[in-house]
Parts: structure tokens; C-alpha cells; sequence
């Protein structure tokens, strides 16, 4: 083997190690994406819950205040 052989089988591990990094991070940022959109969908879910327990709430106290008003038009 002479030395442009060395140089460039050098020069091709260098490339491939290049290569590899790039490729990890594409993977890494695909991974992190993917991430912060399950976050996304299940912190919006999550709102959603809420907002349905308020209003279900909301509902019910408004229930039981026309029972309690009509319990005391009935007493009186």
C-alpha cells in the first residue's frame, strides 16, 4: 500500500464519520419534533379536560341552585 492509498482511505473514514454524525443529528431533531408534538397534543388534551370539568361543574352548580330556589318558593 503506498501512500495516496493511506490518504485516501483516510479521507473516506473521515467521510463516513462525517456522514454518521450528520445522520445522528437528523435523527436527534426528527426524535425531538416528534417530541414536542406528543407535548403539544397532550397538553391541549389535557386543556380540553379541564375546560369540560368547568363547565360540567359550572352546570351543576347552576342545577342545584334552581332546586335549592325552588325548594324555598315551595316553603314559603
Amino acid at each position: 500500500m503506498n501512500r495516496t492509498e493511506g490518504k485516501r482511505k483516510k479521507k473516506r473514514k473521515k467521510r463516513k464519520k462525517k456522514e454518521k454524525e450528520k445522520e445522528k443529528k437528523k435523527k436527534k431533531k426528527e426524535n425531538t419534533e416528534k417530541a414536542k408534538k406528543k407535548k403539544k397534543k397532550e397538553n391541549t388534551e389535557k386543556a380540553k379536560k379541564k375546560k369540560e370539568n368547568a363547565e360540567n361543574t359550572e352546570r351543576t352548580k347552576k342545577k342545584k341552585r334552581q332546586r335549592n330556589t325552588s325548594t324555598a318558593n315551595e316553603i314559603s
